[in-house]
């Protein structure tokens, strides 16, 4: 059983085995939390809950969902620039070097020296590709998870509200 608190609701998901697959039966929906009056401190709780919700999905493979997004945007543009990379996932490379470091200790991601000795090129391994292909089930099934909680037009309009949140500066 999985448990999500987003927009402050306990969502359980429980699993069940039909034919090797894992699929999902029933989202039951809890009691909803009281909000902070800070806006913030409301979209840091939502986004934590949906962080421990995907890392709890993903668990069976040994991957966090944010290691997961790495490898996924990774795959799209590699070989790339340590700095590249940090631009397109829209973090700074502090963040990218930490989140690259248990990636490398587990062989899923190699970083090699780039055009001159300053730069680094990070790419997929052989075994980075395949844990890619073995969290995709898990990530659809998140993901799912997801729209059938929220509803699809509720999705889209709170995906919306995320990127003006995003593209949001003083």
């Amino acid at each position: 059983m999985y448990i999500l608190n987003i927009q402050y609701v306990y969502i359980h998901v429980k699993y069940i085995q039909m034919k090797g697959d894992r699929s999902m039966t029933h989202i039951v929906k809890g009691n909803p939390k009281s909000l902070s009056p800070c806006h913030c401190l409301n979209i840091r709780r939502a986004s934590r809950a949906v962080t421990q919700f995907y890392d709890k999905v993903l668990e069976p493979i040994g991957l966090k969902v944010t290691q997961y997004s790495l490898l996924r945007n990774l795959e799209h543009v590699e070989p790339v620039s340590m700095s590249v990379l940090a631009k397109i996932m829209r973090i700074d490379r502090t963040t990218l070097n930490r989140n690259i470091k248990p990636l490398m200790n587990a062989s899923l991601i190699a970083v090699n020296t780039g055009e001159d000795s300053r730069s680094r090129q990070v790419s997929l391994t052989l075994d980075g590709k395949a844990a890619l292909v073995n969290a995709l089930a898990l990530w659809d099934e998140a993901q799912l998870s997801l729209e059938q909680y929220l509803g699809k037009e509720e999705l889209k309009l709170f995906e919306k509200s995320l990127s003006k949140l995003e593209a949001f500066v003083l």
